[in-house]
């Protein structure tokens, strides 16, 4: 069974529905998300925030929180995931910026993606360092891991 269909499956047990935001992923997640048949039941929507004017104004992440951390920060991944739990219906939320590629440097290469996790009680969050994989790889990488995360924190859900 694929990670999407046991999401699915979870979520509908335990009655969880499920947001998303999404930078360099471009809405992967959400696609992986509504392939499967029965998603409706469990993903509630996504939000695609690439700019950080989008990340401000559609998830509420601070400005300052921008200028000091940068658009790929664990910082500013737990106020995309937080502020797409806040916009929604959902009980849990996952978020997504990251350096995709070609480009990066030598403090935020190519490949460095921070992940948020929110859900009514906590808001936590992780870098993952894929490397220079190329674009498709690292966005695919992304989505597979941001999938990985909603599942765990479906289990750590009462």
């Amino acid at each position: 069974m694929s990670i999407a269909a046991q999401i699915i499956e979870i979520s509908e047990e335990k009655g969880v529905m499920i947001a998303c935001a999404e930078s360099c992923t471009g809405g992967l997640v959400a696609a992986a998300l509504t392939e499967l048949p029965g998603s409706s039941v469990m993903f509630d929507r996504g939000f695609v925030t690439y700019s950080n004017a989008a990340k401000t104004a559609l998830l509420g992440v601070k400005p300052g929180t921008l200028r000091m951390h940068g658009a790929v920060s664990e910082e500013v991944a737990r106020e995309m995931a937080a502020g797409a739990l806040a916009g929604s219906d959902a009980g849990l939320a996952v978020s997504i910026t990251g350096i995709a590629g070609p480009g990066g440097s030598g403090e935020k290469p190519e490949g460095r993606v921070c992940f948020g996790l929110a859900s009514g009680h906590e808001v936590r969050s992780v870098t993952q360092e894929f490397g220079a994989l190329g674009r498709s790889r690292v966005r695919a990488a992304a989505r597979d891991h941001a999938l990985t995360l909603l599942l765990e924190g479906l289990h750590t859900l009462p």
